[in-house]
């Protein structure tokens, strides 16, 4: 793996793609893990609060409901859709130092902290379950990862309760303590040997609701909700939740590669691939050496920032300022931005294919810049076989930074760099580019052996998060 460049030195000597060493970072996983409960369970790495006093579940033992969204429509696939997104949920806790449990229940997933104890051979371990403030505090932060994960419609910091009317009913009046407007209540008996049916359950906790806080009751448009769903052993109670990001589990359509400009454009179009399930590789021209090392700093700071919505995210650095400078001397002049386009998806295509993916991705959005018009588009796709996906291509500037901000890119996009875009830009660039040109240029250059050359000197990076 190679170390970033420092401002002021001479690049670092390139290394090929086929032998570059697993990146900074740890050597190995810290001693947390997620297991799938009742089947295994790891023990509860540092930082896990864990409490082994036998019996039902406490009032409140804080976990974290994860409520999935497109994949309940996939029918009988839909069992491989929830293992990748466990997997998914599992890696993104892992380097919390907290140890948690997942299972899933009716399409809901349940995390946990994890006990001394481990599952019952029935279901989730009934013996002595974390809580107190420090377990609140683990939830909190692991319910925070979480929300990052692709494939989760919502997630609901929760109370687990003893499954007894009384416990249900204290816990969920508690959760409207300290909030102010109208409140409803959603009762859900999923086991029917509950004594108190749905609607009795939601009308004791509201009347409750109503004694102690004087709450007014609005059941179309509450500003609280408090959830009660009764399962076969326990009780969970829970508000509202937050949203989630939605779509499919990341590695459930495969892998792409993304051209990152270190603009604003292709980190949003990276999330957008994400979210629909593509794990995303990332590829940086810089302008080295003709320029200094800050656009690779800015995109390994994106690529940083968005492999929370993925983890184990890679970023492939080449250095493009000579092919450039070649490009200039082969008389591309008007042509010279789409030549060099063209020149990265194809060394783009020849990385891909060593990684196993089977498509790029970039930032284009039609007609935003002179060199993404429909017909320099389609000049840029005839340089490659795989496909080119443009989720942005519908979008304008103000939909793209809009999303940007919500997804914290925007401001690192927004830092000053010296792009290699930039370089050797002529004074016109050509808005029609005709195929039969570029093709000419690039025989004078062997664009092919060109591109094989600038993937093979690509150096890697991943995100350390010691």
């Amino acid at each position: 793996m190679a170390a970033l460049p420092v401002a002021g030195q001479p690049a670092p000597a390139t290394t090929s793609t086929r032998v570059t060493p697993r990146v900074p970072g740890p050597s190995q996983e810290p001693g947390t893990a997620v297991t799938p409960d009742p089947a295994a369970v790891t023990a509860p790495g540092p930082g896990a609060a864990t409490v082994s006093e036998p019996g039902h579940a406490p009032l409140s033992e804080p976990c974290v409901l994860l409520k999935v969204g497109e994949i309940v429509l996939k029918g009988g696939n839909r069992h491989h859709f929830e293992r990748i997104l466990q997997q998914n949920i599992r890696r993104a806790v892992r380097d919390l130092g907290i140890g948690v449990r997942l299972w899933n229940r009716n399409g809901v997933m349940v995390l946990r902290l994890a006990d001394e104890h481990g599952p019952s051979q029935h279901g989730p371990s009934q013996h002595g379950p974390a809580t107190g403030p420090a377990a609140e505090a683990a939830m909190d932060r692991v319910a925070e990862r979480v929300s990052s994960v692709m494939g989760i419609a919502r997630v609901c910091r929760a109370a687990r309760v003893a499954k007894d009317p009384e416990a249900a009913i204290r816990a969920a009046v508690a959760l409207a303590a300290g909030r102010t407007g109208s409140f409803a209540v959603r009762a859900r008996r999923r086991d029917k040997r509950f004594p108190l049916t749905s609607a009795e359950l939601a009308r004791e906790i509201g009347r409750r609701v109503q004694r102690a806080y004087g709450h007014p009751v609005n059941l179309s448009r509450p500003d609280l909700t408090i959830a009660v769903e009764v399962d076969q052993r326990e009780v969970f109670v829970y508000t509202d939740g937050a949203p989630g990001q939605g779509g499919l589990p990341v590695g459930m359509s495969g892998r792409a590669l993304v051209l990152m400009s270190g603009g604003i454009d292709s980190p949003v179009a990276a999330h957008r691939m994400m979210r629909r399930g593509l794990r995303c590789d990332f590829l940086h021209f810089s302008g080295m050496p003709l320029t200094g090392p800050e656009s690779v700093y800015k995109a390994y700071g994106l690529m940083y920032q968005l492999d929370r919505f993925q983890c184990d995210s890679r970023m492939y650095v080449v250095a493009f300022g000579q092919a450039q400078r070649r490009l200039a001397s082969s008389g591309a002049s008007r042509l010279q931005i789409v030549a060099q386009r063209r020149l990265m998806l194809k060394t783009g295509e020849v990385l891909a294919r060593r990684l196993g993916a089977a498509a790029l991705v970039t930032g284009d959005s039609l007609g935003q810049v002179s060199s993404q018009t429909l017909a320099n588009l389609t000049a840029l796709d005839d340089a490659v076989s795989l496909p080119v996906l443009r989720p942005l291509i519908g979008h304008d500037k103000i939909e793209i930074i809009g999303e940007a901000r919500r997804i914290g890119t925007l401001a690192l996009s927004e830092l000053p760099d010296q792009d290699c875009c930039t370089l050797l830009t002529p004074r016109q660039v050509e808005t029609r580019a005709r195929v039969d040109d570029l093709h000419r240029i690039e025989s004078r250059l062997n664009a092919g052996g060109l591109a094989e050359e600038l993937a093979a000197i690509a150096q890697e990076y991943r995100p350390d998060h010691r």
